[in-house]
């Protein structure tokens, strides 16, 4: 009960916090980019230091340094250039000091950079390419896997027996997993419906809607699993501890490294709103 205790406590102090920040966001939009980027420098940091590699400069500094800008840069449709830099710069540095770094600590650091990364930016390319609606985009992808994540922890807790992946995540459990889906999927409902309030001019279709919401929910799971199973090969608990009752930033938003590219699709083909019209 006290880790229940420490989430209910960051979520009092957070939600305000972000409400502002979100507030502020749609009516500067470069605060949504500098969000993004600081997130993404921050998880790298914390699945760097899950392998003590954040004490070699040389991976450190290439790794912090396109983690910062490719959210950014995202805004100059440079979306694969970076990647690309990135690439080649850690590769020439393992190259020029090979007798220092392994290739399997090149490789842990740059596949993990480009996933982390690379997935958040997704987050900015929605809402770049309409120009407007930075909050909902952002809220949808984020508070949809939040309440999956929520729901699948408060119905394990109150309605757990049945193991889901015991030697990847002992404490997940079937009816938690179930209890997520559900939650998650209202969850994206519940967004969308408030902002209905907010945009006046968007109509959004509660089908793809729904849709979004139980896909992710279930997509969710699969990110938490992946990056548990990192810590556990790392022999670590947490990777931080910015986040009472959480972990740190890699711990409460491993699961959006893997919805946010599934936001970003299922708004590309299949729009969840409609501008000025109703949408049949």
């Amino acid at each position: 009960m006290d880790s229940m205790k420490s989430r209910l406590l960051t979520a009092a102090v957070g939600i305000p916090f972000a409400i502002v920040v979100l507030t502020l966001g749609e009516f500067f939009h470069f605060i949504m980019y500098i969000i993004i980027s600081a997130l993404c420098v921050l998880m790298t940091f914390e699945l760097l230091s899950a392998k003590k590699l954040h004490k070699n400069p040389k991976i450190l500094i290439p790794s912090l340094i396109y983690s910062f800008a490719q959210p950014i840069l995202v805004s100059l449709s440079l979306a694969l250039l970076p990647a690309f830099i990135y690439l080649l710069v850690s590769f020439f540095v393992m190259i020029l000091f090979n007798r220092e770094l392994s290739y399997h600590d090149v490789a842990f650091s740059c596949f993990g950079t480009l996933i982390i990364t690379g997935a958040m930016s997704m987050m900015l390319i929605l809402p770049h390419m309409y120009l407007s609606y930075f909050t909902y985009f952002f809220v949808l992808t984020i508070g949809t896997t939040w309440f999956a994540d929520a729901g699948a922890y408060f119905a394990g807790v109150f309605f757990g027996k049945h193991k889901l992946c015991p030697r990847v995540s002992p404490k997940k459990t079937v009816e938690g997993f179930i209890g997520g889906i559900i939650i998650g999927t209202a969850g994206a409902a519940l967004v969308s419906f408030i902002f209905s309030f907010i945009f006046r001019d968007l109509v959004f279709n509660y089908i793809y809607v729904l849709i979004t919401g139980f896909i992710v929910s279930i997509v969710s799971v699969l990110g938490d699993l992946t990056f548990s199973l990192i810590k556990r090969s790392c022999d670590i608990k947490d990777y931080g501890s910015i986040f009472p009752g959480h972990g740190g930033v890699l711990d409460r938003f491993d699961s959006v490294i893997f919805t946010a590219p599934l936001v970003y699709y299922i708004g590309l083909y299949f729009p969840l709103f409609t501008i000025g019209k109703v949408n049949l």
